[in-house]
């Protein structure tokens, strides 16, 4: 069964066309100076951790990228082309989609109506509500991603907090054309439902996407990241290769303390 309207993917390496790039970005509230010339590029297929401790700016990085503050200086790039949010309505139709620790999903909705939430497909000529079409995709996108529900007609409410964040990534996976966009996914899920999770953004990885996520956990960081980049006090103070560095580098550079 095909998916409608996958998102477009730009191959990995062509140059211009790298899902998200942030060139000197810098927020000010007034005097404060929550975000200084931040710069990051993210690959296809890549995942890349934002990382540092409480007030560091992540909360704000994140707003800047789906649209909800405009940055005070710098560019945001997405797929080669200059872009500005005005709002994360404008930010979700250029193909940044976000998934949030709290989810944004409606419990009494069966799980396809929460994928098509506030886009549902309409049957021709009169409009109504085509449930059978959204149900059919939605069921083809679970099963690719492997995500463990019962049917894609189940009430939300009767899934476990690790399958309501699966279907948060699902419905992110199906309208991101640009970035997927993660706020502490797992923060509330226990262990197992953690590695289910973390089983589903990796699937995510490998059809292509490029994703962006906030962690305080850095043995998930290690597991799943490509790249970890370090905020401190609204300054990034470095990037790095997961292979090619350490939980102890990692702390270090949040903390600002030698190991």
């Amino acid at each position: 069964m095909t998916i409608a309207e996958p998102a477009s993917v730009p191959t990995p390496g062509t140059e211009g066309t790298r899902p998200l790039v942030l060139n000197g970005i810098s927020k000010h509230f007034g005097g404060v100076v929550a975000i200084k010339r931040f710069d990051l590029e993210v690959e296809p297929g890549e995942i890349v951790a934002l990382v540092g401790d409480n007030g560091a700016g992540k909360s704000t990085l994140v707003k800047i990228i789906s649209g909800l503050y405009q940055p005070t200086e710098g560019e945001i790039w997405l797929n080669g082309e200059h872009t500005t949010f005005r709002d994360p309505s404008d930010a979700r139709t250029k193909g940044v989609e976000v998934v949030y620790q709290d989810l944004a999903l409606v419990d009494l909705q069966p799980v396809y109506m929460n994928l098509f939430l506030g886009r549902e497909l309409r049957k021709k000529p009169f409009g109504t509500i085509d449930r059978k079409q959204m149900a059919a995709r939605t069921q083809a996108l679970v099963d690719e991603l492997d995500v463990r529900i019962p049917s894609a007609k189940a009430a939300l409410s009767d899934l476990s907090g690790g399958q309501r964040q699966g279907i948060a990534i699902a419905r992110a996976t199906h309208w991101a054309s640009s970035l997927v966009l993660m706020d502490e996914p797992t923060a509330a899920l226990g262990v197992a439902e953690t590695a289910r999770v973390e089983d589903v953004i990796l699937k995510l990885k490998a059809r292509g996407a490029a994703v962006l996520i906030v962690s305080h956990n850095m043995d998930q960081v290690f597991r799943i990241a490509d790249r970890v980049t370090v905020l401190r006090r609204g300054t990034q103070v470095g990037t790095r290769r997961v292979a090619e560095t350490s939980h102890n580098d990692i702390v270090s550079l949040i903390t600002g303390l030698s190991s």
